[in-house]
């Protein structure tokens, strides 16, 4: 499944770069491989083998699995970037594999090629396994029985990834569907988003209804693979959906409209007499310039928030400020998307805003920008 979330650092095990790829291994995956071993060991087990030599064909199988999950990741992210879009890395973890792709698609139709690619893989591969088991190696023992499983288990990946909701491939193809119809990616996210929702709720419940109808006992293994999927759609269509709610929030931050008046004041002016200043001018910030009036420095307002009153007279301004550096001044004519990108690219607690011609017109707060998306 492909994935344009921002991510933390991550801790694994690297496994190369194929196309200029990293490829990492989660230590989670240890969990999975260790589940398949057990579970399949006598699957494979033939009555000549030993039980070692039966967990061990059950590990060849878990890990050809994941490499079947790893092409079907590198067809999301080679498509990708043939289409510009940077990929950051692939990660295989516990549930599967994603790909962290940076940027989103810049129209629905990229967007639904990039989410079909991998299923479309994972079906060839199961087609491929088909062929193979039907006319290669039929009657073959150990390589019989891996290929069958394999072109069984890439079939249901293919087929479970298509399911129409965030955050498997097939909720990208609905949002890319819904996006299309609309002009509106956002409603495609949404469309999609509660789909997933909804799958997620599904998967409970047939199984349970299923049991029940059948008079069977409920099978505990299944069930709590069934809490885990859809926890994990779950909570992948939540992410997308808040992702949506953010989104639609960006063509609301203006810098002009969320610009804080600001006062320049010389680095050795004692802080109340500065913050005396400011009320007298309604301002909001200050900022540090020099002999000759400009701009060096902006006092940090969390900083001056610090400091005990008592001691304010005492404090000269200058060592409350950060040094104001090239990234820290931004066009006061930036708003939405490329306002966002500026304050990403040099993250600071404020930012001076600039007219064309140089002249100052205010200080931008983070904080402000993020009580738009906060909602307060």
């Amino acid at each position: 499944m492909s994935d344009q979330r921002p991510r933390q650092e991550f801790s694994g095990l690297r496994m190369g770069s194929p196309f200029g790829i990293p490829v990492y291994v989660s230590w989670t995956w240890l969990i999975i491989a260790g589940f398949i071993t057990i579970t399949f060991k006598d699957v494979f087990q033939l009555e000549s083998m030993s039980d070692l030599e039966g967990y061990g064909v059950a590990f060849a199988f878990a890990v050809l699995l994941y490499l079947s999950v790893l092409l079907h990741e590198l067809a999301h992210s080679v498509l990708a970037k043939w289409y510009g879009l940077p990929v950051r890395r692939i990660t295989l973890y516990l549930l599967g594999g994603v790909s962290e792709i940076e940027q989103e698609p810049p129209t629905p139709g990229k967007e639904f090629m990039i989410a079909a690619a991998g299923p479309a893989l994972s079906l060839g591969l199961a087609g491929i396994g088909i062929v193979a088991d039907v006319f290669v190696v039929h009657g073959a023992g150990i390589p019989q029985v891996l290929i069958q499983q394999l072109w069984w288990s890439n079939l249901i990946v293919g087929i479970f990834n298509l399911l129409p909701g965030l955050p498997l491939d097939g909720g990208r193809m609905l949002r890319a569907g819904v996006w299309k119809l609309t002009a509106s990616s956002g409603r495609g996210t949404l469309a999609a988003g509660w789909t997933g929702r909804g799958l997620a709720v599904v998967l409970i419940l047939v199984p349970l209804l299923m049991s029940l109808l059948s008079g069977r006992e409920i099978v505990p293994v299944q069930l709590v693979w069934s809490v885990v999927l859809a926890s994990f759609i779950w909570m992948g269509a939540s992410q997308a959906l808040n992702v949506a709610r953010i989104r639609a929030r960006i063509p609301q931050v203006n810098a002009r409209q969320l610009a804080r008046r600001a006062i320049p004041v010389t680095a050795s002016t004692p802080l109340s007499e500065a913050l005396r200043q400011a009320g007298e001018a309604r301002a909001g910030a200050m900022v540090v310039v020099d002999h000759e009036s400009r701009p060096v420095a902006i006092v940090h307002e969390a900083s001056v928030q610090a400091t005990p009153e008592h001691r304010r007279p005492w404090v000269e301004v200058g060592t409350l400020a950060k040094t104001l550096e090239p990234a820290m001044v931004l066009a006061a004519d930036l708003a939405g998307e490329p306002l966002i990108d500026a304050m990403r690219e040099s993250p600071a607690a404020e930012y001076l805003l600039v007219e064309r011609g140089g002249e100052i017109y205010g200080v931008l707060a983070t904080a402000d920008v993020n009580r738009v998306f906060s909602g307060v």
